[in-house]
């Protein structure tokens, strides 16, 4: 198959920084909570999802340098649309960039030919 490309428009949030304490647990914050909110409908649907061992090329846009790179929830929010489970991701290259008027996230994933 083909690798499949997309864009998440949006201001991509750090998982490990963006969680809170609710006294009892630890959730998410608002802000990535709205991140998935808005751009999981952003993420193609596959008709059959990728198998196997897969690698990623990720650059995300951030209004600013002061955001850590860090890939997890989109990671997270491919599950079910893209392919079964983020651990089949063998191979990853994420970048950084800034954009203060379009933050964004490019995606390009798809099935590595051999095993890793």
């Amino acid at each position: 198959m083909n690798p499949v490309s997309f864009v998440i428009y949006g201001r991509c949030q750090s998982k490990a920084n963006s969680r809170r304490w609710t006294g009892r647990r630890m959730i998410k914050s608002a802000a990535a909570m709205a991140f998935i909110r808005d751009g999981s409908w952003q993420i193609p649907q596959l008709p059959r999802l990728l198998e196997g061992d897969l690698w990623v090329d990720i650059v995300i846009y951030y209004p600013t340098r002061r955001n850590d790179l860090d890939e997890s929830l989109v990671l997270d929010m491919m599950q079910s649309r893209i392919y079964s489970n983020d651990r089949q991701v063998k191979d990853k290259r994420v970048r950084h960039g800034v954009d203060a008027k379009s933050p964004r996230v490019i995606v390009t994933v798809g099935e590595l030919s051999t095993s890793v």
